[in-house]
């Protein structure tokens, strides 16, 4: 056989063989379509809905991402525009300090910095002004007091009965809070759940009997009053619940919310406030009460809340600067007409060194209520390190000491 025939018989061996297998039925199927897929385009696959969630997730993943998406975010959130800055030089230039205690005066001075506030430092047994840093501002016509309306609503629920301080008021279907905790947080559902229960008439009875919308100092030269309104707000603009959690519609000054503070510290006296303007004024002294309140009873119920927002609460930036000594006190912060507000009201619960501070702060974005507290803890220190808490002589308190007189408008 030649090597040109051996193709030729490997042909026809090959269709030989596979004529037999034909034959004996188990030909081989021979897929002539290019091997692309096992299953048709056509075909309709069935996923859980499982399946196509993540598939969906997947293919969101691998998607670039277009700015469109960042756009769309934007338009959904509020990015609240300030105007005023929350630094300001010379600040306390033209302030009239003759009569101030000089250490406290620089220890005011030296805590505010360059903040664009006001520090009111006060003798909660007397009603004296020991230092007013900003007079200008202290003496205005004051601002939306925040979360600091808080003490005055949570004394006139006191009042009335309707919560002690382990009270649970429930703020939605699963959530409660107790007075201690919603004042140490500063909850504002708490105290708009207590507004709406008071009613506006209580409301404003008890805080006109704090001060609030009345002068809080005797003879202070350039004082303005709050605005206290006659009714409530609308209910467009959250009503009584809102002017008890935010103090909407209400102007306080920081001499107002040092009087009421102080009358908490003493124990229900709520004084003049007083800034003497010489040293013979300082010699010659004489306390003047405006009211006594029936506040004793009602000081331990409030006083654990103050504590805690300091301890733990809204205020705990205090102790960055100053742990030695207890200090109580509420803080706030809101914004009205591209300004921000931040308050801090407290009081150094000692033995001696008795001392109440209101810290006021407007600006923008770097104001609000902790950054206050902050500035009350420095204040605080720099007192401690000039042992401003130590026992000394305090003006006396007593009846024959003091005048008490009726409240001018």
């Amino acid at each position: 056989m030649s090597k040109r025939d051996r193709p030729i018989i490997r042909i026809a061996l090959i269709v030989v063989f596979a004529l037999l297998l034909q034959e004996s039925g188990i030909a081989a199927s021979v897929n002539t379509r290019p091997l692309t897929s096992r299953k048709s385009k056509s075909q309709k696959i069935s996923e859980g809905q499982h399946a196509r969630r993540r598939m969906s997730r997947l293919a969101r993943s691998r998607a670039p991402r277009l700015h469109v998406v960042h756009r769309r975010g934007r338009r959904h959130r509020y990015y609240e525009r300030f105007y005023m800055s929350s630094f300001a030089q010379d600040i306390s230039e033209g302030d009239l300090t003759s009569g101030e205690d000089p250490i406290v005066r620089q220890a005011a001075v030296d805590a505010l910095g360059n903040m664009n506030g006001t520090v009111v430092a006060i003798e909660p047994t007397s009603g004296r002004i020991l230092a007013m840093v900003n007079q200008k501002l202290a003496l205005s016509s004051g601002a939306q007091p925040c979360s600091t309306i808080k003490l005055s609503v949570a004394l006139a629920a006191l009042s009335e009965g309707l919560i002690d301080k382990n009270t649970e008021v429930a703020l939605g279907r699963r959530s409660r809070m107790n007075l201690t905790e919603a004042l140490a947080h500063s909850n504002n559902a708490y105290f708009e759940a207590l507004g709406r229960q008071l009613g506006f008439d209580k409301v404003s009875y008890y805080a006109h009997q704090y001060g609030l919308g009345e002068m809080a100092g005797y003879n202070i030269a350039g004082e303005q009053v709050g605005i206290y309104p006659d009714a409530e707000i609308p209910s467009t603009l959250g009503g009584v619940g809102k002017m008890c959690s935010f103090g909407e519609g209400i102007s306080m000054t920081p001499l107002q919310l040092g009087a009421l503070v102080s009358a908490i510290a003493n124990g229900g006296t709520l004084y003049y406030l007083q800034h003497p303007a010489t040293p013979e004024d300082v010699a010659s002294f004489q306390p003047r009460v405006k009211r006594h309140l029936d506040l004793a009873p009602l000081i331990p119920e409030i006083s654990d809340g103050m504590a805690g927002a300091v301890l733990y609460g809204t205020a705990r930036h205090l102790r960055v600067n100053f742990n030695e000594e207890s200090i109580l006190g509420k803080t706030g912060t809101c914004s009205r007409a591209g300004t921000r507000y931040g308050w801090f009201a407290s009081y150094a619960n000692t033995d001696v060194g008795r001392i109440v501070t209101v810290v006021f702060l407007q600006g923008g974005r770097p104001t609000y209520g902790p950054k206050a507290a902050e500035i009350a803890g420095h204040m605080y220190r720099n007192l401690y390190d000039h042992n401003f808490f130590i026992a000394k002589p305090l003006v006396p308190t007593n009846n024959a000491g003091v005048q008490t007189l009726g409240v001018t408008q």
